[in-house]
């Protein structure tokens, strides 16, 4: 036991000069490599940094053992993830790597000294530390989206109403925003620049986002083409169902509180406050527990 617990030590302390090495070396790595390095570098902390550095180098072993599929999958998390600190998929798979190690090592460590809840703590976080991260990233990107929509289509059909073609005013109402949304809408300005169709543009917005809104945004906007409709009229009605959705939405969020709060209270507070009332009285009645105990 002792002897195979020194050599996972062994094996860590190595590992930690391996990737300072690495760290340091001008190792020659692939050209997509390279670039997935150097996106977002400027966007991504100290830590994650070194965690890519020190990474990379398996990275495509990490690819080639998820697959064509999860790749695919992890791929698209990514982009609804709007690529939080620079992350791609090669960076993830670097992170996935590291990660992984780091919670291999450290669970066969503290399973060999007895602690099991330790141990698979460390296992889950290797195994889905990265995954968290995204999962957290699409949500607050998709919530933050989702509330700044309706007032941009009202500032966009206000400048739309003032004469200026939907092309123009789009570009103009997305450079006085920040966020998310406006880099969405960048992306896509950008891509009709280089010559795609504005429906295609558009259907590559919906599919770069997983929120309703967006989808009944690009929906009305293709319907209205076909159809002629007045894009002013179109873009104020979907403004308000937009606000509508999230009226109806916030509360059945409330009432999924209420019985929530009603259990929180039932099981803690109310015994706790018994508990508390009781020892007051007790102890205000002056009762001599001594004479009761004999002692």
């Amino acid at each position: 036991m002792g002897l195979l617990l020194a050599l996972l030590m062994g094996l860590g302390v190595w590992g930690v000069f391996a990737g300072i090495r690495m760290y340091r070396a001008e190792a020659k790595l692939p050209g997509d490599l390279v670039l997935a390095l150097e996106v977002g570098a400027t966007r991504t902390g100290a830590v994650d940094s070194l965690v890519d550095r020190m990474g990379m180098r398996y990275a495509p072993a990490v690819l080639r053992v998820m697959g064509p599929k999860q790749v695919a999958k992890y791929r698209r998390k990514i982009d609804l993830a709007g690529n939080p600190g620079g992350l791609t998929i090669d960076r993830y798979a670097a992170r996935r790597a590291v990660y992984g190690a780091l919670g291999g090592v450290g669970f066969l460590v503290f399973l060999m000294r007895g602690q099991l809840f330790v141990a698979l703590l460390l296992l889950a976080f290797g195994a889905f530390w990265t995954e968290v991260g995204i999962w957290s990233a699409i949500r607050i990107r998709r919530d933050v989206i989702e509330r700044t929509l309706p007032d941009f289509l009202d500032v966009l059909a206000v400048v739309v109403s003032a004469g200026l073609g939907f092309r123009q005013a789009l570009d103009r109402v997305a450079s006085k925003y920040e966020g998310p949304w406006a880099d969405e809408l960048r992306i896509t300005l950008r891509q009709m620049d280089l010559g795609m169709s504005r429906r295609q543009a558009f259907a590559e917005l919906r599919r770069r986002n997983d929120s309703e809104q967006v989808a009944m945004f690009v929906t009305a906007l293709q319907q209205g083409e076909e159809l002629g409709a007045p894009i002013v009229d179109t873009l104020v009605a979907l403004a308000k169902d937009m606000r509508r959705t999230d009226a109806q939405n916030a509360r059945r969020k409330a009432a999924r509180a209420v019985p929530k709060a009603t259990m929180m209270i039932t099981t803690f507070m109310v015994p706790a406050t018994m508990i508390l009332l009781g020892a007051g009285l007790i102890l205000g009645s002056g009762t001599d527990f001594g004479s009761i105990t004999g002692e």
